[in-house]
């Protein structure tokens, strides 16, 4: 009977650490879930980008040739190679970028989401302008093949803006970055993307004028691209150690 009283009366730990005002010490402990997973998110956009970058072989087709022609038409399908290449490169750097770019993110928001999916879209739209590169950039008049390149550079135009979009939300929001996120790496980051928007916007220029020259510009730059240095997160001092300079 005395041990049946004392199980009644005896106080549970949860609501002990509350009656002694310790709530707000729980919750700091337990763990906080809000939103989708960082790796969630570079899950997916690994996923669109490899499928973009495999459609574009798509279009480079096995000639019907005859016998002793096969040579000369593999070679007459140099708007193919030359467009695949230029888009898979495309592609490629900007995997790398936004492989660089989830490097700073610690958590993420909606607006991160939405912006990440509209890069994904523009991404996963490039395989179109590619094809009408390899379509029309020989043998279908000056004006088609404007049209075709600058088509193109206007999908590079919209894709340095959405990539650009990204880092800018990160700037704005320092809460969703890493602890060795630098803020001025970010925002120079953000500056760095945006100077693809100019560049892709003179080269698109060019293509109503010498659409040749603007498809060599747009391989130029994703090479250029390529090669730029990243900013990187500055290494967390450890506890006890000077950080400054």
């Amino acid at each position: 009977m005395t041990a049946l009283h004392d199980w009644v009366n005896h106080t549970p730990p949860f609501l002990a650490k509350c009656q002694a005002g310790q709530m707000d010490s729980i919750k700091d402990s337990e763990p906080r879930t809000v939103g989708p997973s960082k790796g969630r998110v570079e899950a997916f956009s690994d996923g669109v980008f490899a499928i973009a970058i495999t459609l574009l072989i798509l279009e480079i087709r096995v000639p019907e040739a005859e016998d002793g022609a096969l040579w000369n038409d593999l070679l007459r399908l140099w708007p193919s190679y030359g467009a695949y290449a230029v888009s898979f490169l495309t592609i490629g750097v900007m995997w790398v970028n936004h492989h660089h770019l989830m490097a700073f993110v610690a958590s993420v928001d909606r607006g991160l989401l939405y912006r990440n999916l509209a890069l994904l879209g523009i991404v996963g739209f490039i395989p179109f302008p590619t094809a009408l590169l390899a379509e029309y950039i020989e043998g279908h008049g000056l004006a088609n093949q404007r049209a075709a390149v600058g088509a193109y550079g206007l999908t590079m135009i919209v894709l340095s803006i959405a990539f650009t979009l990204l880092w800018s939300h990160l700037d704005k929001h320092p809460e969703l970055t890493t602890n060795d996120g630098d803020p001025a790496v970010i925002r120079g980051s953000v500056m760095q993307a945006a100077t693809g928007i100019a560049a892709y916007v003179v080269a698109t220029g060019v293509a109503f004028v010498a659409p040749i020259v603007s498809l060599a510009i747009y391989a130029l730059l994703v090479v250029a691209f390529a090669f730029a240095r990243p900013r990187t997160p500055r290494p967390a001092a450890r506890i006890g150690e000077d950080s400054s300079p």
